[in-house]
């Protein structure tokens, strides 16, 4: 089973080696990350194919595994609890995982034309797509 990481802005999947294979289309206005990705198709398709996704907490409730989050306040108290030992360790495991997905992403704000865009989603996908073209052509 091949592991993919979902990643941040644009929506990125990566390979286990942290190669990028698929910038999704950008979208008009603000969206949520796994918004974005249903609007997509992608959390469904991967999902479909019997895919390991490894992603952040923006896709809590996708169905795929996520880091665990700090416990509820203690109710004498009202501080929040500390994740146990076991907990923190499962957290580190899953965010090395997700460091393939992560270079990727940085792979893609290295280029200094994504840093600032600002032109109509049409025209940022494009400019994506041939900068997806060129990091996979070289």
């Amino acid at each position: 089973m091949a592991a993919v990481a979902l990643c941040l802005q644009p929506r990125l999947v990566a390979d286990p080696a942290g190669r990028l294979i698929w910038a999704s289309p950008a979208l008009p206005g603000a969206r949520h990350d796994m918004g974005a990705a249903r609007e997509h198709g992608i959390l469904d398709a991967l999902q479909q194919a019997g895919v390991k996704v490894i992603v952040d907490h923006g896709y809590r409730g996708s169905g795929f595994e996520v880091p665990q989050r700090r416990r509820s306040a203690d109710p004498e108290t009202g501080e929040r609890r500390r994740l146990s030992r076991n907990q923190q360790d499962i957290n580190s495991a899953h965010a090395r995982q997700r460091g393939p997905g992560e270079r990727g992403n940085a792979q893609l704000k290295a280029w200094r034309i994504l840093r600032k865009i600002r032109c109509c989603p049409r025209r940022a996908t494009d400019l994506v797509k041939a900068v997806l073209v060129l990091i996979q052509a070289g």
